[in-house]
């Protein structure tokens, strides 16, 4: 993600895919295998010799952005600021999700999943001129909801009847790595959950608010 997005609030990577899956209706997070590979790996022990406190890390530079255009990042955008479009709470694109869909598909897809996102990127846009005569970044907001919510029913029928070894469907992919990139963003954690400084603290009876967000996640 871009600098002004990190070092972020650290959400624990399997209680993000855990999350996504629950609002995709509890299916395997698609990537989530090598996501979570660097959390099983722990660090070398270096003795029992204490270390002097590190100062503040500076800004992480954003990953490298080989395999998508800044043409296609931008499509991505707008694509999902119409999944979750910016109305009294922020939206994707204030969370530059588009680039953090693009390096997770870089950097965690198979070579299978990759070639099917991108062919999918096309076929999403060819779909918005058969259905309204010109491509998505043409397209209306209306017309971006009524195509992406067509979509979204036909991932959904696709993945009720894939088989094991099936291919997955594009737009699952890019609706699941919408709300990752969102939720465990800066803006997403902090604008539209409910972000505690101090994680883990117990509190056993608390008021309740109907329609209140939920807390965001730490490691």
């Amino acid at each position: 993600m871009p600098d002004e997005m990190t070092p972020q609030f650290v959400i624990d990577r399997r209680e993000a895919i855990r999350r996504v899956s629950a609002m995709l209706g509890g299916a395997a997070f698609i990537g989530g295998t090598s996501l979570l590979a660097a959390c099983s790996k722990e660090p070398a022990a270096k003795g029992d010799t204490a270390v002097a406190a590190a100062p503040a890390p500076a800004p992480m530079p954003e990953p490298p952005l080989t395999m998508f255009t800044a043409e296609e990042v931008a499509y991505l955008d707008e694509i999902a600021e119409t999944i979750l479009p910016a109305t009294s709470t922020p939206g994707a694109k204030d969370a530059k999700t588009g680039r953090f869909i693009g390096v997770m598909v870089q950097d965690c897809y198979t070579k299978e999943d990759q070639a099917i996102f991108k062919a999918g990127m096309t076929t999403l846009n060819d779909a918005c001129t058969k259905a309204h005569g010109h491509g998505f970044m043409q397209a209306s907001p209306e017309e971006r909801l009524s195509l992406l919510t067509q979509l979204d029913k036909d991932a959904k029928a696709y993945q009720d009847k894939k088989k094991g070894d099936q291919p997955n469907h594009y737009f699952r992919m890019i609706k699941e790595l919408t709300l990752l990139g969102f939720f465990t963003s800066e803006v997403g954690m902090t604008k539209v959950l409910r972000y505690q400084e101090t994680p883990g603290r117990f509190d056993p009876c608390e008021p309740y608010t109907k329609g209140q967000t939920i807390y965001a996640a730490h490691a």
